[in-house]
């Protein structure tokens, strides 16, 4: 553990020095010469850090980047979901969440309670099964079909509630649907009780990142009234894409 902390030392050096030499490396972090040079090197070989020119200095690589898109694309998401969230929670009168995927699981990263929404449960950072979800169905639904199979073999289809779908025939004809519909919905799968409906937001080469979704009380968002609200969701998830430089 001592080695990989070092290296994150060496990285923050960096970032906050623009550039800096063996030496100096190894006097910030209190190790010797050698040391600080096998990190550098360690992290040279996996591009995080480069050589500036022939002075031996080290600066940041371009493997940095490929790292900070994970997470900036998260960020920018969030940002331009919310003003789309918050109108839409209002107009629709129920909890809107921003969710992506995160290995077997939807994670929520913004929420937005509508104003109909008394205790509304807080759904921001949980992991939440694709299978039982409408985030998770939309973002399942736009995975290549291997891809989506071997996710779900690995992870299985647990029955989280009777109305959970756990076939995989079953669960394939309903997001073939939710393609075509452009919207999947969920009549408590997931929470006896609550019903929900998702629709794919596309980041700017038009690939599927997030689901936005809206979710409320069965007697209230029937599966009439859901799918009478759909256009509007569509919209919202259209209109983040947008944002995220989707031209469609």
């Amino acid at each position: 553990m001592q080695s990989v902390d070092r290296a994150i030392s060496v990285l923050e050096i960096l970032a906050q020095r623009g550039e800096a030499g063996v030496s100096e490396v190894a006097a910030e972090i209190d190790v010797h010469k050698s040391t600080a040079f096998r990190l550098l090197g360690a992290l040279e070989a996996r591009g995080l850090v480069e050589q500036a020119g022939e002075r031996g200095k080290y600066r940041l690589g371009f493997g940095i980047v490929r790292l900070a898109g994970a997470v900036t694309d998260r960020i920018d998401i969030t940002q331009q979901g919310r003003p789309v969230c918050e109108r839409l929670a209002e107009e629709l009168g129920e909890t809107v969440n921003i969710a992506v995927m995160q290995e077997h699981y939807a994670i929520n990263l913004y929420q937005v309670r509508g104003p109909g929404a008394i205790t509304a449960h807080n759904w921001v950072g949980q992991l939440t099964p694709l299978h039982a979800t409408s985030s998770g169905k939309i973002l399942l639904a736009h995975l290549p079909a291997k891809k989506r199979t071997a996710l779900l073999t690995t992870v299985g289809m647990k029955k989280v509630t009777p109305n959970t779908i756990t076939a995989k025939t079953k669960l394939e004809k309903n997001l073939s649907e939710a393609r075509e519909r452009g919207y999947a919905f969920t009549l408590e799968e997931m929470e006896i009780g609550l019903h929900a409906m998702a629709a794919p937001v596309r980041n700017r080469d038009g690939k599927v990142i997030a689901a936005l979704s809206a979710s409320g009380p069965a007697y209230r968002l029937t599966e009439h009234r859901l799918h009478e609200l759909s256009p509007a969701l569509i919209k919202g998830a259209e209109e983040i894409s947008q944002r995220l430089g989707y031209l469609h």
